[in-house]
């Protein structure tokens, strides 16, 4: 692949007149950094990979951003990485070069993750959590099923997720009318053993 990228000219040249030195500034650092970063543009906004994604760059309205792909696994010993604002990168909201950490620490820090693509490290996966969000069931829906111990017998043994569409379906009801018709039906399926959405199933 080639080095450079005249997509990232375009780019540069099509943004506003602060952020074209801040852009043109970190492009010619990452490659001073290291002649193995190839420039590629990947949803719609620069990126410098070897191995993969390295570094990105990318101008708003009324800043710019630089960030890494890996960052939260990179050695920050001068404490520059800010993870959380996706459209300040990594180091922050730049405004001028002047907001840009030394060309050092920001060379250590490309390299390091030059390093880490070589040796093929991922970023962790984000755990999901397996814990189910506590299910409230209203009061009048469990007083309204108690008048028909079948049915609240079998409410009761049901799985997680057929509770919570009935419920769903109940709370969401717009008029009183419709809450008490929804409630007389959920409890004549709920008392054959039917799910909320048993008519779509097979």
């Amino acid at each position: 692949m080639e080095q450079y990228d005249n997509r990232l000219d375009a780019y540069i040249e099509k943004s506003a007149e602060f952020a074209k030195p801040i852009l043109k500034y970190i492009r010619a650092l990452v490659h001073e950094a290291s002649p193995l970063l190839t420039e590629t543009i990947k949803w719609g906004m620069p990126f410098f990979d070897y191995k993969g994604t390295v570094c990105q760059m990318s101008a708003f309205k009324e800043h710019c951003a630089f960030g890494f792909w890996k960052a939260s696994l990179l050695k920050d010993t001068h404490h520059v990485i800010k993870i959380g604002d996706e459209s300040a990168g990594s180091i922050g909201r730049i405004y001028s070069i002047d907001d840009l950490p030394p060309k050092e620490i920001l060379t250590d820090l490309i390299l390091q993750a030059i390093a880490l693509n070589e040796k093929g490290v991922k970023v962790p996966e984000k755990k999901v959590s397996s814990e189910k969000a506590e299910l409230i069931i209203p009061d009048y829906f469990t007083d309204f099923l108690a008048k028909d111990p079948k049915a609240k017998e079998i409410f009761d043994k049901f799985s997680y997720s057929h509770k919570k569409e009935y419920a769903q379906w109940i709370t969401e009801a717009k008029s009183e009318t419709t809450r008490q018709k929804r409630m007389e039906t959920a409890a004549e399926w709920i008392a054959e053993g039917k799910s909320r959405h048993w008519k779509y199933q097979r």
